[in-house]
């Protein structure tokens, strides 16, 4: 059970505007040095090192070393699952005129949330499963029905379930306030997607570009209309 002296350890960790901005600039799964992250975050090297190694004590990142280089990447996809939320409830407090989740247009649309697909594109998916009876979600999992497993590994969506991590869970988006698919299965959703080139990555960002293959895939797949132009996704189930 986790103790108040450690809850109050991360929070304490993630209370900084800094630090933030650093762990956000990793949600796309990627791992960046200490110079990198001190740039994102606007500070100093010296003032970025000490910020790192709170987040690394808290066990908010993780460390690889290369050579003469270390790389940070978030520790793990719960890492990410609680970002995304406070990005979720940060836009969700009272203000004049709110403007939900991300500003930019593409981010709303279609984005990785760590490692799994998250903005319209991905809300729609999961409505779409769970509309065909391929899905069902409930507050704090999912799981496949026979139809959906079978749909999904005649995508080449590969759907074993095992390990620690979780197999299929729901996640808030942040633009959308609607659940997307996360969880071992969201991941291979994302995976599959843009080995198919249905999606491209936005260089340095976690927006995604949807082809004109995915524009089609999407439509026949899922019945969802994704326009390349305007980003705009609407289901048509």
């Amino acid at each position: 059970m986790t103790s108040i002296a450690s809850l109050a350890e991360t929070a304490a960790a993630l209370g900084d505007p800094a630090r933030l901005g650093m762990l956000s600039a990793l949600m796309d799964g990627r791992a960046l040095t200490a110079g990198e992250l001190a740039r994102v975050a606007g500070v100093a090297a010296s003032t970025a090192s000490g910020h790192l190694s709170v987040l690394v004590e808290a066990g908010l990142l993780a460390v690889e070393r290369q050579g003469r280089h270390r790389y940070h990447r978030l520790a793990s996809a719960e890492v990410a699952r609680v970002l995304e939320g406070l990005m979720a409830l940060s836009a969700a407090r009272p203000r004049p005129a709110p403007v939900t989740g991300p500003r930019q247009a593409a981010m709303r649309e279609a984005r990785t949330c760590y490692d799994h697909l998250a903005g319209r594109l991905a809300v729609g998916i999961a409505d779409s499963l769970i509309a065909h009876g391929h899905l069902e979600m409930s507050g704090d999992g999912g799981r496949l029905t026979g139809s959906g497993d079978s749909f999904l590994r005649d995508l080449g969506v590969p759907v074993r379930a095992g390990g620690t991590r979780p197999f299929c869970r729901p996640c808030l988006d942040w633009s959308e306030r609607r659940p997307h698919i996360a969880g071992a299965l969201g991941a291979a959703l994302c995976t599959r997607c843009l080995e198919m080139g249905w999606v491209r990555r936005v260089a340095g960002s976690r927006a995604l570009t949807v082809t004109p293959a995915g524009e089609r895939g999407f439509r026949a797949a899922f019945g969802i209309r994704a326009a390349q132009s305007s980003g705009a996704i609407s289901a048509a189930l």
